[in-house]
């Protein structure tokens, strides 16, 4: 039962997570957030490293800041944050299963 519960729990989360990010990021700011902001204000924005790791990811191409690439824009941020959504979850519960004993999993 418990199992159960703590199964709907985290279901209830993730749909709640994916509305807000599907529904809700259409309506952010289109302002720098803090780090740009202070990149630009301190004018070091420009000294990116284009070869930096981040840049070098397999998926790095295919986001573009918050939105999708190759996607009609409307769709590019719900999209993304959706992606995005679904790739933290599953890689907080693969952590999850992977740092929790299997005896408890098995509760």
């Amino acid at each position: 039962m418990n199992i159960r519960r703590n199964s709907q729990f985290f279901l209830i989360g993730l749909v709640c997570s994916l509305i807000v990010a599907v529904f809700l990021s259409p309506f952010a700011s289109p302002d720098p957030d803090g780090l740009d902001r202070v990149a630009e204000d301190l004018q070091f924005s420009q000294k990116e490293d284009p070869n930096a790791l981040g840049n070098q990811l397999p998926f790095a191409r295919i986001f573009d800041g918050y939105a999708l690439k190759g996607v009609p824009e409307g769709v590019a941020t719900p999209l993304a944050g959706f992606l995005g959504t679904l790739a933290t979850f599953g890689i907080a519960w693969g952590i999850g299963k992977l740092v929790i004993p299997k005896s408890q999993n098995q509760e």
